[in-house]
C-alpha cells in the first residue's frame, strides 16, 4: 500500500479533509506538509491521494 504514494503527491487526511503534500515515505507512513505548514508523519491508511 505505501508504494501507492510518491514524494510530491497531493493528499487528503480522511478524518478531517485537510490537504497536504507528501515529503517523505517509509513503510506504512508518509511525511506530509499540511495547508497550515505543519509537518507530520501519518499512517497511509489515513491518507487519500488527490488525483
Amino acid at each position: 500500500m505505501y508504494n501507492y504514494f510518491k514524494i510530491g503527491d497531493h493528499v487528503i487526511y480522511i478524518r478531517d479533509g485537510v490537504r497536504g503534500t507528501v515529503l517523505g515515505i517509509t513503510e506504512g507512513a508518509c511525511q506530509v506538509v499540511w495547508e497550515d505548514q505543519f509537518v507530520s508523519w501519518e499512517n497511509v491508511e489515513m491518507l487519500q491521494k488527490i488525483e
